[in-house]
């Protein structure tokens, strides 16, 4: 008898890693996300990789090191010798969010070298998570002494008044001042492994919005998608990229399944026109 070993595809592969949050593979997940770019990316390969570069760090450091000491021999590590840093030539690059280029260039988007930076510091046994820091993505650990708050982008750890001067014009933008005052530890909360994939995605998708190609951006929204099922206007994002496409049918599936969600949205009667617009040009 013949077996069908059928090769899952790269969206099976993504589905069943994001599929639970109580073991949520963050690096991987993230280094996954270079398969629409890179179809024969080997992301074990990238996961061993960054392995390497642990097992690199953990030789420095005598095994009863405490937990400062940890992290200040990851950032000389990281920052210093390997020079992991913001790629301030072409930040719109989309190679900036792809993990493997990301290792091979050593220069990426604060997301990114942000997810690196917390794989090698949670293999230290350091505290870190990831911080959506509006505007800024941060990463944090928490030391017996206290919380050190550091920018991915240049290995600056930065105090609560560098933070609070990060977070003025945010706040002045969303009228988040006086009355409305919020204390800067609620943009300081770690972000759950979901959230900080789908912020990478939604930066990807921004960049390929902004460059109109739309065939990369259905990528993405297929990805986000499948991240965060109940996001509506997703589909309605992934529906109108299929318009430009000339995916009629598609286009008209995603976008009414934004209509009958989201009913409450400003654009519903654009989106009802747009809808309508499809159908016609469909049957004519």
């Amino acid at each position: 008898m013949a077996l069908n070993l059928e090769v899952p595809s790269t969206l099976d592969y993504f589905r069943t890693l994001v599929q639970d949050d109580d073991h949520f593979p963050l690096l991987e997940a993230a280094a996954c996300i270079a398969q629409d770019e890179y179809p024969d990316l080997d992301v074990q390969q990238v996961l061993g990789d960054v392995d390497q570069l642990l097992a690199r760090l953990k030789r420095r450091l005598p095994a009863d090191a405490a937990p400062l000491q940890r992290l200040r021999a990851l950032n000389q590590f990281f920052f210093r010798d390997l020079s992991f840093g913001g790629n301030v030539n072409d930040y719109c690059d989309p190679d900036n969010s792809y993990l493997n280029v990301v290792l091979r260039t050593r220069r990426g988007i604060q997301i990114s070298l942000a997810i690196l930076w917390i794989e090698l510091a949670q293999g230290l046994g350091l505290h870190a998570r990831g911080v959506c820091f509006p505007g800024h993505f941060m990463v944090k650990v928490n030391l017996p002494k206290g919380q050190v708050v550091i920018d991915p982008f240049t290995g600056q750890s930065l105090s609560r008044e560098e933070l609070s001067e990060r977070l003025e014009p945010y706040k002045r933008r969303s009228g988040l001042i006086d009355d409305f005052e919020v204390p800067l530890g609620l943009y300081l909360q770690a972000a759950p492994p979901r959230d900080v994939i789908a912020r990478m995605l939604r930066n990807l998708k921004e960049i390929h919005r902004a460059q109109e190609d739309w065939q990369r951006l259905i990528a993405v929204q297929d990805r986000l998608l499948i991240l965060l099922p109940d996001a509506w206007a997703e589909y309605r994002d992934r529906g109108l990229a299929h318009a430009e496409q000339g995916h009629a049918a598609l286009a008209v599936l995603d976008l009414e399944t934004y209509l009958i969600h989201a009913q409450d949205s400003l654009d519903i009667d654009a989106i009802a026109d747009r809808v309508a617009d499809l159908r016609r040009a469909q049957n004519s």
